[in-house]
């Protein structure tokens, strides 16, 4: 069954839609089948009924009585009732008052509760075969016979089943007729409502490989959803691609001055015979190492970053555990020993959805900056503030100039190295680890005369207890 499953979810939608129709069809056919001949048995036994009543009652008005008994002339027109199925046996039974049959066929019996023979009709068999019977009652009230005479009329049943059977193959036919242009009617649906996705599978066959423009949203209700769906995702393969080809021009460009510089100091060094002075380029070779370090870090930071704000699952994230994390990690104890770091965090969670990844690597940035351009003490830490749930950064220092602040969100500038490799490209990281998750980052001097780097988000709605 699960097989069968697979197979009928992997054909086309048409085959499907034909498909489910004419099992409902053949369903319908069943329940229609049994209904039509219900109907047709109990049309066909209404009809018959009537004629055999109306050749039990011909019969009667025909009994006269003479010299006390009863005198029974058979009428011809009771059994040209009866002629309309030629096919029928018909059989007759006329009872006298004393329950001795008259004349007719003592064969025919009648049921156990019918004994006080009232008028009506009943079921029975006729010499073998099944049959219908309708007995009438006459009240002769005469000086020398008084009493009731019943007349009872029956016919076997093969005409009421053809007619039954007939009425039955009538409906099927029209059931069959309906159920194809049913079939037919639903393919012809099905092709036209196909027609936008094939419209769709046109467009994307012919379009540029590089082309990751949206897509025309002018179509069936329906079919916008996959489309916005679909315009989403090449959104952000876009960015993505964006990003790549930011980061490797960027890159090309960023590390060509930096390396140029140290092959220049390592042919100076090769050069030069002094030793003290190949002390001092030695010292440059590793002071530009350690900053091409720094840099490349970043760098590969950003690029990290922007594809997770893409890709990644948003979770609820405890803002306090990513502060923890970064404040256990000890960094800061690398980047500046001499520099003492605070760990600021409350006891009630501050969550929001996020990726938790990522905003450790922006809150690192933040410290970075921190640490490199800022006077101690520095304090991390996370807060709830106004439904907003806030990360941040404190230290004791200016905070950075009005041209990194100017140059904030957007792409490595062409500036030199020193001033790529200080603050701007940490807050650069921070913003877009802010933006990804629809946050803000906000650079303020507080009311203590410091100056904090602060990440604020929607916070996360209070779980049930």
């Amino acid at each position: 069954m699960p097989d069968l499953i697979r197979r009928l979810e992997m054909t086309s939608l048409t085959a499907r839609v034909a498909l489910g129709v004419a099992v409902l069809l053949v369903i319908g056919g069943v329940i229609v089948s049994i209904a039509a001949f219900a109907y047709g048995r109990e049309a066909a036994r209404s009809a018959f009924d009537r004629l055999l009543l109306g050749a039990a009652h011909d019969i009667a008005s025909a009994i006269t009585v003479q010299d006390g008994k009863p005198v029974i002339e058979l009428p011809v027109s009771a059994f040209e009732l009866l002629a309309f199925a030629p096919d029928d046996r018909i059989g007759y039974r006329i009872i006298g008052p004393d329950g001795t049959t008259l004349t007719g066929y003592e064969e025919i019996a009648l049921p156990e509760n019918r004994r006080d023979l009232r008028d009506g009709y009943f079921d029975g068999a006729f010499f073998g075969e099944p049959a219908r019977y309708a007995i009438v009652s006459r009240r002769l009230a005469e000086r020398t016979l008084n009493g009731t005479i019943r007349v009872i009329v029956g016919q076997t049943v093969l005409a009421r089943n053809s007619m039954a059977y007939d009425i039955t193959r009538k409906a099927l036919y029209v059931l069959a007729v309906s159920g194809l242009a049913m079939i037919l009617l639903a393919v012809v649906v099905v092709r036209s409502v196909l027609t936008p996705l094939e419209r769709i599978a046109g467009s994307l066959s012919a379009r540029d490989p590089h082309d990751l423009t949206p897509m025309d949203t002018d179509v069936p209700r329906e079919t916008a959803v996959m489309i916005n769906a679909l315009n989403g995702f090449m959104a952000r393969l876009d960015r993505q691609m964006n990003s790549m080809r930011h980061l490797i021009s960027d890159t090309a460009h960023q590390l060509r001055t930096p390396v140029a510089a140290l092959r220049a100091q390592a042919d100076l060094f090769s050069d030069e015979v002094d030793l003290s002075r190949k002390e001092k380029i030695v010292e440059r070779i590793q002071t530009r190492s350690a900053g091409l370090g720094r840099l490349l870090d970043q760098m590969l930071s950003q690029a990290l970053v922007i594809h997770r704000g893409d890709s990644a699952r948003r979770e609820r994230v405890d803002l306090r555990d990513i502060a923890l994390d970064v404040f256990e990690e000890g960094d800061h104890a690398v980047l500046n020993p001499e520099m003492d770091v605070v760990l600021d965090i409350g006891e009630n969670p501050v969550e929001m959805l996020a990726d938790a990844p990522s905003l450790k690597e922006a809150l690192k940035n933040l410290l970075s900056n921190a640490l490199k351009h800022g006077r101690a003490p520095v304090r991390i830490g996370a807060s709830l503030n106004d439904g907003k749930a806030v990360i941040w950064v404190e230290d004791a220092g200016e905070g950075p100039d009005r041209q990194t602040l100017d140059e904030l969100g957007s792409r490595f500038n062409r500036g030199g190295l020193a001033r790529q490799a200080s603050s701007g490209l940490g807050l650069a990281i921070a913003h877009s680890v802010a933006v990804s998750f629809d946050g803000e980052l906000v650079l303020e001097r507080t009311d203590r005369e410091r100056f904090r780097a602060a990440l604020l988000f929607e916070a996360a709605p209070v779980r049930a207890a």
